[in-house]
C-alpha cells in the first residue's frame, strides 16, 4: 500500500509539472515582450513557432500517460506477485536436479521513466504507439517542419560548426568491388595525399577499410608514408574501420564483429591507428546489436542515417536526435552509446547543411556550371569570390543555424560528400576552396557569431563533450536514453524497405553457410597449430593454411556489405560475390581437413603432411557458386572406410547424421567397434522417378568442439542397418507406390505435421497449419523491387492445378513427409532421437521460382495461440526485439528482418521458426508467423540498382520449428521491451546454422594410420556460454599467425520461464564463471588477457588460473596464449 501510494504521487506529480511547463511556455509567449508584434499581427512564422511547441508539449503529456499506465501496471505486478519475476534470469539445476533462475539477474519492471538522476528513457515500441506516421508537407523541409530562430541566440555562445569531408564508397553494387576500385577509389585516395597535405586545416574520413587496404598494399613508400602522416596528424579519421560498412538487418553478430575485427587488426597492423568514432550512413535500417558491439570495441560515439521520415521528424521536434543508445536488457548504463541521428532524408550534400535542399544544392561545389552533375532544383552554385562571399555565407549560417535548432548543443555537424566523391582533383579544390572563403569570412565577422571549420567526425564529436562537460562517451545531462532499434526503414510516403530482408535468398543461406565453416576453421586450426607446437611438430604442419583463413574472413567480411547480403547489387556484382564466397568455401573446408588429419591421428611421431594427397574428403562439393551442394558419395567395400565427424558446437552432441553411400549392406561401428543402429533411405531423382543413391542415417554422440572417428563396412552381417518404409502417393493414381522394400505396410496421417503438434509430454495439441501464399506488386508506377516490398494487396493462397506428390519415410531414427509442388519442395521430418535434435521440427523448403513474374512466395504458420499483436523477432542472432503488428502501418511496414528465429506466445506456449538463413518475417494476425521465402520482381525500385530481381536460384530455405510450454502457465507473458530465447532455442538455433560435417578419410594403398577421438575441451563449458571463436590473431607475416589467440565467449540471455527439456547431455551452469586454465585438454595455458571486442585495447593480464565472470549477455575476448 505504501508503494502504491508513493508511485500515484510520483506520478501526479510528473503530471503536474508537464501541465506547469504547458502554461509557461503559454505565459512565455502571449507575455514576452520581445515576441509582441506591431499592430497586433502575429507573424505566421511565430504560429508556426507555437504550433509546433504545442505539438511536443502534447507529445510530452502523452508520454508521461504512457509512463503513469506503465507505473500503475508495474505496481500491480508488485503487488500481485509480490516480487519482480524477470525473464532473462539464467537457469541453475538444484540438488534435487530441477530448474531455477538466478536471483541476481534483476531486470527491472519499467522500461520507460522518469527521474531526476536517469531523465527520460524511451524505447522504440513505445515511439511507433505514439507516432500518426503521416506524411504532413512540412514545406521546404518536406518530411519535416519549417525551422525558426531567434538572431540574437548566439550572442552568449557562438555556434561550432564542423564541416565533415567524406566518401561513401561501396564495396561492390552498381560495379564489382575491384572494378569500383580501378575506376573510382584509388584516384579518391591518390588525390587525398596530395590535396589534404596542401593545407593542414583539411581534414576528411573514411570508413571502409577493405578499399584502404587494397590501396595500401598497391601504393609505394611514399605514398604510404604520406598518408600514415595525414592519419597521425589528424586530417584523415578512419571511423569505424570495419572491413565494410556493415549491413545490420541481414548479417549476423558473428560476421559483424569478424569484419569488425578484420578492419581493426589491419589497421593495428599497418597503421598503429585506433577508431574512435562509428559512422554508419547508408545501412538500410539500424540494429541496437551495432552500438553494443562497437561499445565493445571500445568506441565511444557513433553516427546513422537511415532511419524512417516520421521517426526523424519526431526525434527532431524533440530534440532527441543525440541520445544515448542504450541496451533493452541494461538496467544501468554500462551498454550506453552516444549516438547522433541525422535528421534529413540524405547524406549527400543537399540534405546535409541545413532544412533546405534547394539552398544546401548550391554548396554542393562539384555542381558548379559545366559540371555533368547539376541541382534538381534548378538553382546552381556559384563560386566564392569576394564579390558574394557576404551574400553567400549569410545564406549558408542560416541553414547553419536552423539545421543546429533540432540538436540540444550549439555545436553542428555538417557532412560533405557522397556516393564516390573525390575522385577527381577538380572536386577537392572546388570544395575545399570555395568552403575555406566561407569559413574565413564568417569567422572574421564577430557579429556572426559563429566558428566554421573543416573537421573529423571526433573533432565534432569531442566538441559537444566538451560544451556539455562530460567525459567521451559519457551522457551529457539533459540528453534521452533510448532502447530499441530502427526497423522498417522508410524514405518516403508508404516505400518501406522490407524487401531486402528476403532478397536473393540462396546467396543468404550460402553466406551463413560459410560463417559456419570459418568459425571451425577458425577453431580447430587454432587447437592443431596449438598441439604442433607442444609436440614440436609445427615444422611438419601447414600453418600457411592461415593464409586462406584470412583470404575467407576478408570474403566473408566484405559480403557483409550493405549491398552484398541484403542482396540489392546488380547481377554481375552478385556473381563476383558468389565467385569469392566458392573459393573462400573450398579454402576453408581445406583448413578444416589439414587440421583434422593432425588431431586424429594417435601417433604424431608418424604425422605427415602432403599438399597434394589430402588425408580427407570434403563432406561435400559445389560445382559453381550458385548451385546447391552434393554430398560426398562413399564406395563402401569389405574392407573398413573411415569417416570422421566434426562437431562445431561446444557443448557434446547426440545427433543423426546421414551420408550418402553406395549398398544397402552398410555396418557403421564406433572407434571401439560398437555396432550403431542405421537407417536407410532413398535419395530420390527430381522427378521421383529412380531412387539415385543410398542415405545411410545413424545416430552419433559427439565431443563438444570435437572429432569422432567411425568405421563403415560393406557388410552381409549387418542386422541393427534397417531400411526405412516409404510410400509414394502420386495424384491421379489413386494408389501409393511404395519404394525401398517396406518393412510393414505403413499409411501414415499427416495431420501431426499440417495441422497439429502435441509434445509427447503434452496431452493438448497444438494447432499449428503451414499455408504457402503469393503476394504480386502494385499496378501502379512504384513496385516492388529489390530494396522496396510494395504488395498489391493481402497475400493470396498458393495454388495449382494439381494435388501434390506426397512421398512419406518412416523408420527407427527419423520420419518424414516430403510435398513436391510446381513451384517449391517442403520436408518436414522428425528425428526420433533423445536430447535436441528430436525436440523440434526440421523443416526444408525448396524454392524455384524462376518461371514466376512480380510474384514473392511466401510460407505462413497458423496456430491457435493468442499472441494478439505481439510477435519477436532477432536482430543480428544476437538478442530478441519485441515487435508489434500495428495496423495504422500497411502491410509491408510490418515486416522485420529475421536473421536466426521469430517466435509468439500466449500464457501456455511459444512457437518458434529458427532459420539458417536471413529472411523477412511478420504476424500479420494473432497466432500467425509468416516468413518471405523468395521473391522474383522484374522492375527496379528506383532506389539506384537499375535491375529487378531477375537472377533466382534453386534455393534451400532451412527452419526448424520448436514448440514449448510455459512452467508457469496461466500466468500473463511479461510485456515489457526484453526478451529472451529458452535454453533449449537457443541450443536449436545451433545445430541449425553449425550442422556436422563428415568427412571420409580417403582409402590408402598402405592402410589408414590408426587414429583417436579428438576431444579438445577438458570438461563441460556452461550451458549459457556460447564460443564465439577461437581466432588466431595476425603476426606480421601473412602466411602465418602468432603464438596468440583470441578467445571469444558470449553469456547467452535466457528465459526460464518455459520448461526445461532434457538436451541429451549433461548441462549445467556456473553464474557467469569460467576457468580458462583448465578448459583445453593437453594444452597449457601462458597468458590469459582481457581485450576489447576488436582486439585493440588491452587490459593487464589475468593470473592463468584466474576465473573471468560474465553477465547474462555480455560478449568478451581474451589474448590466450596456449602450448
Amino acid at each position: 500500500m505504501k508503494l502504491k501510494k508513493q508511485v500515484t504521487v510520483c506520478g501526479g506529480a510528473i503530471f503536474c509539472v508537464a501541465v506547469f511547463s504547458l502554461y509557461l511556455m503559454l505565459d512565455r509567449v502571449q507575455h514576452d515582450p520581445a515576441r509582441r508584434q506591431s499592430a497586433g499581427n502575429f507573424p505566421r512564422s511565430q504560429i508556426s513557432v507555437l504550433q509546433n511547441r504545442i505539438e511536443q508539449l502534447e507529445q510530452l503529456l502523452e508520454e508521461n500517460h504512457q509512463i503513469i499506465s506503465h507505473i500503475k501496471d508495474s505496481v500491480l505486478e508488485l503487488t500481485d506477485t509480490g516480487a519482480i519475476s524477470p525473464s532473462g534470469h539464467l537457469p541453475f539445476r538444484s540438488a534435487n536436479g530441477s530448474w531455477f533462475c538466478e536471483k541476481s539477474l534483476n531486470v527491472t519492471s519499467f522500461h520507460i521513466f522518469v527521474s531526476p538522476s536517469r531523465g527520460f528513457h524511451k524505447d522504440m515500441l513505445d515511439v511507433y504507439s505514439l507516432l500518426n506516421f503521416d506524411n504532413v508537407d512540412g514545406g521546404v523541409w518536406k518530411q519535416g517542419f519549417e525551422i525558426t530562430y531567434e538572431p540574437n541566440e548566439w550572442d552568449d555562445e557562438p555556434l561550432q560548426v564542423f564541416v565533415v569531408p567524406h566518401s561513401h564508397n561501396d564495396p561492390g553494387w552498381i560495379k564489382t568491388f575491384d572494378k569500383y576500385y580501378n575506376d573510382q577509389t584509388q584516384h579518391i585516395f591518390n588525390n587525398m595525399v596530395v590535396k589534404l597535405a596542401e593545407d593542414p586545416r583539411r581534414k576528411f574520413i573514411w570508413s571502409e577499410i577493405s578499399f584502404f587496404a587494397k590501396w595500401w598494399e598497391s601504393a609505394d613508400e611514399h605514398k604510404q608514408a604520406a598518408m600514415r602522416k595525414l592519419i597521425l596528424s589528424g586530417q584523415l579519421e578512419m571511423v569505424t574501420g570495419g572491413w565494410v560498412m556493415t549491413d545490420e538487418a541481414n548479417a549476423h553478430y558473428f560476421a559483424m564483429i569478424d569484419q569488425l575485427i578484420e578492419g581493426h587488426q589491419w589497421l593495428e597492423k599497418n597503421l598503429g591507428v585506433i577508431p574512435r568514432s562509428g559512422w554508419a550512413v547508408d545501412p538500410f535500417g539500424h540494429s541496437a546489436t551495432m552500438p553494443y558491439l562497437l561499445k565493445r570495441a571500445n568506441i565511444s560515439s557513433m553516427l546513422i542515417q537511415r532511419v524512417h521520415y516520421s521517426i526523424k521528424k519526431h526525434f527532431a521536434a524533440t530534440r532527441s536526435l543525440e541520445f544515448m543508445w542504450r541496451q533493452a536488457w541494461d538496467i544501468e548504463s554500462g551498454t550506453d552509446m552516444f549516438c547522433h541521428m541525422m535528421p534529413f532524408y540524405s547524406y549527400d550534400v543537399p540534405h546535409t547543411c541545413g532544412p533546405d535542399p534547394k539552398i544546401c544544392c548550391q554548396f554542393d561545389f562539384k555542381r558548379l556550371p559545366g559540371s555533368r552533375v547539376n541541382c534538381p532544383w534548378k538553382v546552381p552554385p556559384r563560386a566564392i569570390t569576394d564579390a558574394n562571399v557576404a551574400e553567400r555565407a549569410g545564406v549558408l549560417l542560416d541553414q547553419y543555424r536552423k539545421k543546429s535548432k533540432l540538436f540540444r548543443s550549439k555545436v553542428l555537424l555538417v557532412p560533405l560528400g557522397d556516393d564516390f566523391r573525390y575522385d577527381k582533383a577538380l572536386e577537392w579544390d572546388q570544395q575545399y576552396f570555395n568552403y575555406q572563403k566561407l569559413f574565413d569570412y564568417m569567422n572574421s565577422r564577430p557579429e556572426m557569431h559563429v566558428k566554421a571549420q573543416f573537421a573529423t567526425l571526433t573533432d565534432y564529436f569531442s566538441a559537444v563533450y566538451k560544451a556539455k562537460g562530460v567525459a567521451p562517451g559519457t551522457r551529457p545531462p539533459d540528453y534521452p536514453v533510448l532502447s530499441g532499434d530502427f526497423f522498417a526503414y522508410a524514405d518516403r510516403e508508404d516505400h518501406y524497405w522490407s524487401g531486402y530482408y528476403t532478397s536473393r535468398p540462396f546467396y543468404k543461406n550460402l553466406d551463413r553457410v560459410l560463417e559456419s565453416h570459418l568459425r571451425g576453421a577458425e577453431i580447430l586450426y587454432s587447437l592443431a597449430v596449438a598441439h604442433a607446437r607442444r609436440a614440436g611438430l609445427e615444422g611438419r604442419y601447414p600453418v600457411s593454411d592461415y593464409s586462406l583463413l584470412t583470404d575467407a574472413r576478408r570474403n566473408i567480411g566484405l559480403f557483409q556489405h550493405h549491398d552484398a547480403i541484403t542482396g540489392t547489387a546488380k547481377e554481375n556484382v552478385v556473381i563476383d560475390y558468389g565467385n569469392r564466397l566458392l573459393r573462400s568455401l573450398v579454402g576453408l573446408k581445406r583448413v578444416i581437413i589439414n587440421a583434422a588429419h593432425f588431431l586424429v591421428i594417435k601417433n604424431k611421431d608418424i604425422y605427415r603432411f602432403y599438399q597434394t594427397e589430402p588425408f580427407l574428403e570434403t563432406d561435400d562439393r559445389r560445382t559453381t557458386q550458385d548451385s546447391l551442394p552434393q554430398r560426398t558419395l562413399i564406395e563402401l567395400e569389405s574392407t573398413p572406410r573411415y569417416l570422421v565427424l566434426f562437431n562445431p558446437v561446444e557443448q557434446e552432441r547426440l545427433c543423426v547424421v546421414t551420408m550418402l553411400v553406395n549398398s544397402a549392406r552398410v555396418r557403421v561401428l564406433t572407434e571401439d567397434g560398437q555396432t550403431l543402429p542405421v537407417q536407410l533411405s532413398a535419395q530420390w531423382s527430381e522427378n521421383l522417378h529412380s531412387c539415385l543413391f543410398i542415405q545411410a542415417s545413424f545416430m552419433a554422440r559427439l565431443p563438444a568442439l570435437g572429432l569422432a572417428v567411425f568405421h563403415l563396412y560393406d557388410s552381409a552381417d549387418s542386422p541393427m542397418t534397417l531400411r526405412s518404409d516409404t510410400l509414394l502417393r502420386i495424384p491421379g493414381r489413386g494408389q501409393s507406390i511404395r519404394g525401398l522394400d517396406p518393412l510393414d505396410s505403413f499409411s501414415p496421417s499427416l495431420s501431426f505435421l499440417h495441422q497439429s503438434i502435441r509434445r509427447k509430454d503434452d496431452p493438448q495439441e497444438v494447432r499449428v497449419q503451414i499455408q504457402f501464399l503469393t503476394y504480386g506488386t502494385r499496378p501502379s508506377k512504384d513496385k516492388s523491387g529489390a530494396y522496396l516490398f510494395l504488395p498489391d494487396g493481402n497475400a493470396k493462397p498458393y495454388s495449382q492445378r494439381e494435388a501434390p506428390i506426397v512421398r512419406v519415410v518412416e523408420g527407427p531414427l527419423f520420419a518424414e513427409v516430403v510435398a513436391h509442388y510446381q513451384h517449391f519442395q517442403q520436408t518436414v521430418r522428425i528425428h526420433n532421437v533423445p536430447g535436441i535434435d528430436g525436440l523440434s521440427l526440421d523443416i526444408t523448403t525448396m524454392v524455384d521460382i524462376r518461371d514466376q513474374n512480380n510474384k514473392e512466395l511466401a510460407m505462413r504458420l497458423v496456430t491457435d495461440i493468442q499472441s494478439g499483436d505481439t510477435f519477436y523477432t532477432d536482430l543480428n542472432g544476437f538478442q530478441i526485439q519485441p515487435r508489434r503488428y500495428f495496423q495504422k502501418l500497411p502491410l509491408q511496414a510490418n515486416f522485420y528482418p529475421m536473421p536466426t528465429m521469430a517466435y509468439i506466445q500466449d500464457s501456455q506456449y511459444r512457437l518458434t521458426l529458427h532459420t539458417a538463413q536471413a529472411l523477412g518475417v511478420s504476424s500479420l494476425a494473432s497466432g500467425q508467423l509468416e516468413v518471405i521465402l523468395d521473391r522474383r520482381l522484374m522492375q527496379d525500385d528506383n532506389r539506384g540498382l537499375g535491375q529487378g530481381l531477375k537472377d533466382n536460384k534453386r534455393t534451400a530455405n532451412r527452419f526448424r520449428l520448436l514448440l514449448e510450454r510455459r512452467s508457469n502457465s496461466g500466468k500473463p507473458v511479461d510485456s515489457r521491451p526484453v526478451s529472451f530465447p529458452s535454453l533449449l532455442s537457443h541450443m536449436t538455433s545451433t545445430i541449425l546454422n553449425h550442422e556436422v560435417l563428415a568427412l571420409p578419410v580417403l582409402p590408402r594403398k598402405h592402410g589408414v594410420p590408426p587414429m583417436r577421438t579428438f576431444a579438445p575441451l577438458a570438461g563441460t563449458l556452461p550451458c549459457d556460454f556460447h564460443l564465439l571463436n577461437l581466432r588466431s590473431i595476425q603476426s606480421q607475416d601473412a602466411y602465418s599467425p602468432s603464438p596468440y589467440t583470441a578467445l571469444l565467449l558470449h553469456r547467452l540471455g535466457l528465459d526460464c520461464g518455459l520448461e526445461a527439456q532434457n538436451p541429451g547431455f549433461n548441462c549445467s551452469t556456473t553464474q557467469g564463471q569460467l576457468s580458462i586454465s583448465g578448459l583445453f585438454r593437453g594444452l597449457d595455458l601462458q597468458l590469459l588477457q582481457p581485450m576489447s571486442l576488436s582486439l585493440m585495447h588491452s587490459q593487464p593480464p589475468l593470473s592463468n588460473d584466474s576465473s573471468i565472470n560474465l553477465e547474462p549477455m555480455e560478449i568478451s575476448a581474451y589474448k590466450l596464449k596456449l602450448c
